[in-house]
C-alpha cells in the first residue's frame, strides 16, 4: 500500500481555509488533531472528523438554497 497523499486542492489558496475547517470539525467532535501527520488517530476518530466536515458542508449548501 502506498503512503503517497493524493489529496489535491483545486485552488491552492484554499489549503489554509481547509486546514482550519478540518481543525474546527475535529474540535467539535472531540478529536485531538495536530498539524501534519496524525497517524495516531483511530479509523473511528478520522472518520468522525471527515463526517463532521461533510455534515457542515451539507448544512452550508442547504442554507444557500433558502
Amino acid at each position: 500500500m502506498s503512503s503517497k497523499n493524493n489529496n489535491q486542492i483545486n485552488i491552492p489558496q484554499a489549503r489554509e481555509a481547509m486546514d482550519k475547517f478540518k481543525m474546527q470539525a475535529a474540535s467539535e467532535v472531540g478529536v485531538n488533531l495536530t498539524n501534519g501527520y496524525n497517524g495516531h488517530l483511530t479509523s473511528r476518530e478520522a472518520g468522525s472528523v471527515g463526517g463532521q466536515m461533510v455534515k457542515k458542508m451539507i448544512e452550508a449548501y442547504e442554507q444557500g438554497l433558502q
